[in-house]
């Protein structure tokens, strides 16, 4: 037990000293507004066009490898549920300074036919309001625009979909 409790000791020390911090966008409060000029494949979406939608935002760059792991099922969703009033906002929060470029951006928006809304936030605007911190990391808002589901890296398919299809049987009067 003392070593369980030794070691439970150091890892949070080290998670101090390192800077690790859990997402702080907690599950049942509203839903940042998204404020970005600039979007891809769409004109600037507000809270009132997501109304009584289901929206997944997924905080990505392109040149994350583990955001490219995690985008063929992001788009495998909006492909299956975006008649039934799922919306997807890939938010682009560059890594690097040449992931700052809209061009590069949208070059492989193109080529990987990336066909849902993208918006930049090179000044993490809309990263800050969700309290992100992590490459790739989803967030599920209802269709009264509260954040229900965070998932934060890759994995979790199976659970993220599910959810996705929980919301969107939700009745927008509950």
């Amino acid at each position: 037990m003392i070593v369980l409790t030794r070691i439970l000791a150091n890892i949070i020390i080290l998670s101090a000293l390192i800077g690790w911090s859990p997402v702080s966008a907690d599950t049942g409060i509203k839903a940042p507004t998204i404020t970005n000029e600039t979007w891809l494949n769409s004109r600037p979406l507000h809270d009132a066009d997501l109304k009584g939608k289901v929206v997944l935002v997924e905080f990505w760059t392109f040149g994350c490898y583990n955001c490219r792991n995690v985008e063929p099922y992001v788009k495998q969703w909006y492909r299956q549920y975006a008649d039934q009033g799922f919306v997807v906002i890939g938010v682009h929060s560059p890594e690097f300074s040449h992931e700052r470029n809209v061009d590069r951006v949208q070059q492989y928006v193109t080529e990987h036919e990336i066909r849902f809304p993208v918006t930049i936030d090179n000044d993490f605007s809309t990263w800050n309001k969700y309290g992100n911190r992590y490459w790739p990391a989803m967030y599920l808002i209802d269709k009264h625009r509260v954040v229900r589901y965070v998932r934060v890296g890759e994995g979790g398919y199976r659970e993220t979909e599910h959810m996705i299809q929980m919301l969107l049987k939700e009745d927008i009067q509950s």
